[in-house]
Order: structure tokens, then sequence, then C-alpha cells
């Protein structure tokens, strides 16, 4: 699940529950933008998220 949930219309939800494409999208800009978005997991732990953008000079 892990190495798939950044690629699109990847989803666990049923058919015709979302479209597989927000995390996707959200990544794409973030590294359009020199910046990136990373899953940080554990079994029973739930999942965390980190964003990054570099600082604006």
């Amino acid at each position: 699940l892990q190495e798939r949930i950044f690629e699109p219309f990847f989803s666990t939800k049923k058919e015709g529950e979302g479209t597989g494409l927000g995390l996707y999208l959200c990544r794409k800009i973030l590294q359009g933008h020199g910046g990136s978005l990373e899953l940080k997991s554990a079994p029973g732990a739930g999942a965390r998220f980190r964003l990054a953008l570099p600082r604006a000079m």
C-alpha cells in the first residue's frame, strides 16, 4: 500500500467514492515548487504525512 499511495488513480475507497488523484496531485504540485510529500507509517500507529517546501529567498 505505501509504495503505491502516490500513484495516480490509486485508492482504497469503494468504486465511485473518490478519484485516487488527491495525494498524487499534492505531491506533483509540491515537487513542481521544489518541495516534497512523504508518508511515514507504522502498523497500528496510523499515518503521518510530511510536507516540505523550500524557504522563499
